[in-house]
């Protein structure tokens, strides 16, 4: 496969917040915290309810709501001020991605960047985010793929040239 994609786009707040929940979910163990903050929460009401032990419910109530927070501050109201708080990402954007690397060109950069500087992927049902570093990527979303096929051999390049691969998006893929 020697052809080369060329992309050209804005991201929209939707492609943001979601490539920041799926990077999120991820990252965090969502569903195992979601656990986690609920029977540390059951446990310290059970426990406040006790004379002996109101102070330790109180303190594991306390972190349970301490711990819902963070994750809703995750998941819902950070991606979007995050979104919103940096102007670069309303640039329009103009990727070329072939074997030999990436030309990333933007209104304030123009850069030719090797696939080496990417350590790793996740792909879920909306984007594909192409890791360089430990918490920083680059978010292609899969709308600016003008048919399903030149988004399969997207994937089958990132494949090639990314050594690990994580992918989340459900099957079949929804064009």
């Amino acid at each position: 496969m020697d052809s080369a994609f060329h992309l050209l786009f804005r991201y929209s707040e939707q492609d943001f917040v979601r490539a920041m929940r799926a990077h999120y979910a991820a990252r965090l163990r969502a569903r195992l915290d979601v656990v986690f903050a609920l029977a540390t929460g059951v446990l310290g009401i059970y426990l406040w309810r006790s004379p002996e032990s109101r102070m330790c419910g109180m303190f594991l109530v306390g972190l349970s709501a301490t711990l819902a927070l963070i994750l809703v501050l995750a998941f819902a109201i950070l991606p979007a001020m995050l979104f919103r708080r940096e102007p670069k990402l309303r640039d329009e954007y103009a990727l070329t991605f072939s074997s030999e690397g990436i030309h990333f060109r933007t209104d304030h950069i123009d850069s030719h960047l090797q696939w080496s500087l990417y350590s790793r992927a996740l792909i879920d049902d909306y984007s594909f985010l192409l890791y360089y570093g430990a918490g920083s990527f680059s978010v292609i979303p899969k709308r600016v793929f003008q048919t399903t096929e030149q988004r399969t051999e997207f994937r089958e390049l990132v494949a090639k040239k990314i050594p690990e691969i994580c992918d989340k998006a459900k099957r079949p893929q929804a064009s």
